[in-house]
């Protein structure tokens, strides 16, 4: 059913929009007549999921926006195959609340859980793990609406072309309406994070990297030391040992939220207290271990907003981009107040994944909202560039589709799908147009 329009604005305030319509449908017929109601007024088509992508993708500005905010919940569950069929608008969070009360849990998930599930594999999101590929490497079977408003169902063995487009397909196929996923046993994790000197994380990140089933770490730009994340399973009956609800307060909420916005907003207004204070927030976190259910380990809140960009590079050139980016920084007219996130993930054989056919690490940079970041921005983006480096859809980067043909062996291949499922392009809007050509 229509709601009251008004504008549209993501989780990071980068991108906005003034739908001319937004639908709340609850039911697969209704999402189908939406699409077709909106073809028919010579509307385009967004889904606006739950904003939290950085880029314009989901911005439906004139369009006809759908959210899907009461098409939620597991429809379907088979805990002996594991195979789990949930509706688009789910979020990551209702996801894992779901599969808890039935016994399961996601191989791997990235440390938000704010997306809807459509949208996070629609993007590309991913976690850590050199074994481990990105959220949609655990799609199994996808439902989607057409432009012509018929419902469709891909997987590897019906309409496998459309399938590998559409796992990673940036909402530019149809409308997907339910996700089935390739879940398994509820695990736990065993979790250890600690600050350690950048040079020692250097020097062992092939270790790091390879010795343990989920790996990141934290570098501050003008701190000597690394936020460094172990992340390893445990026995089925090993016991569990999270951490108290006063720690874990105290961690999460006070230092990584509140005192990191407290010293973000004292940089924003007196520059040159950033330095100081990101050397102090490179010393300032406590070590901590524990062990906890995977979801509760994997997922932190982000209450601090930011801007972001991320960019996936063969793995092989994890401590070459690193060593330039520390190169930069110092260089920059405005200083940096986030620190950069390092993470790694399995090549994967999805057509616009970032991890297509190579084994990638992730370079997420970040600063805070409001203070200047387009000269730190560009200047990584000319880093990654020299090794290939693809752009997070979900994430800041200034490619068009003449540099991405490029960088995507199967750029071509997507563009025949979507000329097939979407010649009138009823699901575009600028980003994609950008992104994909017209």
């Amino acid at each position: 059913m229509p709601v009251q329009t008004t504008q549209w604005t993501n989780w990071a305030r980068t991108a906005k929009a003034v739908p001319a319509s937004i639908e709340k449908p609850g039911s697969l017929g209704e999402i189908s007549e939406a699409v077709t109601s909106a073809a028919k007024a010579g509307r385009k088509v967004k889904a606006l999921g739950s904003g939290h992508s950085f880029t314009e993708i989901a911005v439906a500005d004139r369009a006809a926006a759908l959210d899907l905010s009461n098409w939620t919940g597991i429809q379907v569950a088979d805990r002996e195959s594991g195979l789990v069929t949930v509706r688009a608008g789910t979020t990551i969070k209702q996801l894992n609340a779901g599969l808890d009360r039935l016994g399961l849990a996601m191989t791997n998930l990235g440390d938000i859980d704010a997306q809807t599930i459509s949208g996070a594999i629609s993007t590309g999101t991913h976690g850590t793990g050199a074994k481990i590929g990105g959220i949609a490497t655990q799609v199994a079977a996808l439902e989607l609406v057409l432009a012509d408003g018929t419902v469709v169902r891909c997987s590897n063995d019906e309409r496998p072309d459309l399938f590998n487009a559409a796992r990673i397909g940036l909402g530019a196929l149809g409308i997907i309406s339910s996700v089935t996923l390739r879940c398994e046993p509820s695990f736990c994790l065993q979790a250890d994070e600690r600050p350690e000197p950048l040079e020692a994380v250097i020097e062992q990140v092939d270790e790091l990297v390879t010795g343990h089933d989920h790996m990141e770490f934290y570098w501050f730009p003008y701190g000597n030391k690394a936020l460094v994340k172990r992340n390893n399973r445990l026995p089925l009956d090993a016991p569990v040992r999270p951490l108290s609800p006063t720690r874990r307060f105290f961690e999460y909420t006070v230092m990584e939220n509140t005192a990191l916005a407290v010293m973000c907003g004292l940089g924003k207004t007196v520059r040159g207290l950033v330095k100081p204070l990101n050397r102090l927030a490179s010393v300032a976190l406590s070590p901590r271990s524990y062990s906890d259910t995977s979801h509760r380990v994997f997922v932190s809140s982000r209450n601090v907003r930011f801007v972001e960009s991320e960019y996936a590079v063969p793995r092989e050139s994890l401590l070459d981009v690193l060593a330039e980016l520390r190169a930069l920084v110092p260089k920059l007219a405005d200083p940096v107040m986030f620190p950069v996130e390092v993470r790694v993930a399995a090549a994967d054989d999805i057509w616009l994944s970032t991890a297509y056919q190579r084994d990638s690490a992730y370079f997420a940079i970040h600063q805070y909202l409001g203070m200047p970041y387009r000269e730190y921005f560009a200047g990584f983006e000319a880093i990654v560039a020299r090794v290939g480096g693809r752009p997070h859809w979900g994430k800041m980067h200034t490619l068009d589709a003449s540099v991405l043909r490029e960088r995507y062996p199967r750029f071509g291949d997507f563009q025949k799908v979507r000329d097939e499922v979407d010649p009138d392009r009823l699901f575009s809007n600028a980003y994609l147009e950008r992104v994909l050509g017209s």
